[in-house]
């Protein structure tokens, strides 16, 4: 005579199911963690583009500024409290300022990568007025969080200054090697 089961599962059978419903949990997990990570990258992606954008709009505001600047001599004397010797000076200075902020600013939004930006800064670098305007401003430079970006920038441009003058090869172009990021 055989046993009828009627309905009761024997432990290997509850172990299944619950096999079953903890992989289909496992799953369902893994999926929504994926559609996390998906749509934290998107978030960091606009993030980033907001950030762009801002820094974009107010470089365009300083730029508008320095040219106001560059056109008034009494607009002039407000916009920096370092002392040029002539409105010529001040107006080169103030020039100098609109190339060393592009540069920073096309390497802030990544239209240039460092190493790029190290290139393009040796050659701002080799300009004397560009020289005596960041000299003139190292005070400024001086109260820059040691971590942030304008003062990593900023170290490098002194490190091509001291390369440049120290070099011994009118290659200027191949002196110096841009530090670590």
């Amino acid at each position: 005579m055989a046993t009828q089961n009627r309905g009761t599962r024997g432990p290997s059978a509850t172990a299944t199911v619950g096999l079953a419903f903890a992989a289909g949990v496992l799953v369902a997990l893994a999926a929504q963690r994926h559609k996390f990570e998906e749509l934290r990258l998107r978030v960091a992606e606009v993030e980033q583009s907001d950030r762009q954008a801002m820094l974009t709009e107010q470089q365009r505001l300083q730029f508008y500024l320095l040219t106001k600047a560059m056109e008034d001599p009494d607009l002039a004397a407000v916009y920096s409290n370092v002392q040029a010797d002539s409105p010529v000076k001040q107006r080169q200075y103030l020039f100098a300022n609109a190339l060393y902020n592009n540069a920073l600013l096309a390497y802030r939004v990544g239209i240039v990568n460092w190493e790029e930006l190290h290139g393009h800064l040796r050659t701002i670098c080799q300009n004397t007025n560009f020289r005596d305007y960041w000299h003139a401003h190292q005070p400024h430079r001086a109260s820059l969080k040691a971590e942030s970006t304008e003062a990593k920038v900023g170290r490098m441009v002194d490190r091509l200054i001291r390369d440049l003058d120290e070099a011994d090869t009118e290659e200027w172009w191949v002196v110096g090697e841009p530090p670590e990021e």
